[in-house]
């Protein structure tokens, strides 16, 4: 675990990085005479929506209790990067993690039935993979790998499908429809139990901090999840593709969801067929699948 850090770190960071974002950059009329660097406090206060004297209370390290929420409201405004968006939150966390929020909710599994593991080798070489209910990606096939691996989807130990979405740069490259897709992964996820689930949320607070608006402002107006429909993806090595995909729910106990792509025209068709090096014709196109079409 790594070794705590004090309150008056995050007011450090905050004020340091208040007082090196002009005004200009903040989107604010620079005309008057400053006599500060960087913003006012009343003007950062303003642009993250909470008061001057709650930010005085985090500047001066006496407010101990930051939400995700206000995080993400002042990284938004300060126009923090990924990189110090990450070292906020940690700056901020009080807690170890979900273990010590004292909640007696099973971790997700991460286990893969050897069943299902099969049933993902059977489906070869179609793009498909098995999530857990925070969209970690568990197994996949050979064919999803050579789909997502060149986007960067799969990169670190445990990949995230909502992580990447919503923080990692590449992401709005590798979906043309991104806002689509970002809804939808969000709608994916079991948002109504964060209260009582501490994993799920230490993910959303993380997503908060990290993406801020892009992110919180889906969550306010998350819609039930879709589990069937098309995707665009643009690939590196074949261009763009048009995937019909099928979501579909493993047993209750495995707390786990098999995804599974097939192309929804031919060009797609022959866009994986290169992919997998397979002749043409291999993984044929699903009739009937329009762009946009989505069933819940």
């Amino acid at each position: 675990m790594s070794t705590p850090v004090s309150n008056s770190e995050l007011g450090a960071f905050l004020r340091g990085r208040r007082e090196a974002l002009s005004a200009a950059e903040a989107g604010l009329p620079t005309g008057s005479r400053r006599r500060t660097p960087g913003l006012r406090r009343a003007e950062l206060a303003t642009l993250a929506g909470v008061s001057v004297d709650y930010l005085t209370r985090l500047e001066q390290g006496r407010d101990r209790h930051p939400s995700a929420e206000i995080l993400g409201a002042l990284a938004d405004a300060l126009r923090l990067s990924a990189p110090e968006r990450i070292h906020l939150r940690m700056l901020a966390k009080v807690t170890g993690g979900p273990a010590c929020r004292g909640m007696a909710v099973e971790a997700p599994n991460r286990t893969v039935r050897p069943t299902v593991r099969a049933l993902l080798d059977r489906l070869e070489p179609a793009p498909a993979y098995v999530v857990n209910r925070l969209g970690d990606v568990l197994a996949c096939t050979t064919g999803y790998r050579r789909l997502a691996a060149p986007l960067g989807l799969l990169d670190g130990e445990r990949p995230n499908l909502a992580r990447f979405v919503f923080t990692d740069p590449r992401a709005r490259a590798a979906y043309p429809e991104w806002e689509r897709v970002a809804g939808e992964l969000v709608a994916a996820l079991p948002v109504a139990a964060r209260h009582s689930d501490p994993y799920l949320a230490d993910l959303v607070d993380e997503l908060t901090v990290a993406a801020g608006a892009a992110f919180t402002d889906r969550l306010a107006s998350a819609e039930p999840a879709r589990r069937a429909g098309v995707e665009r993806l643009a690939h590196p090595g074949v261009g763009e593709l048009r995937l019909a995909y099928e979501m579909l729910e493993l047993p209750d106990a495995d707390d786990q969801r098999l995804v599974v792509y097939l192309p929804a025209d031919d060009a797609s068709s022959a866009a994986l067929d290169r992919l997998s090096g397979l002749r043409p014709g291999g993984l044929r196109a699903v009739p009937g699948r329009s762009a946009g079409t989505r069933s819940a």
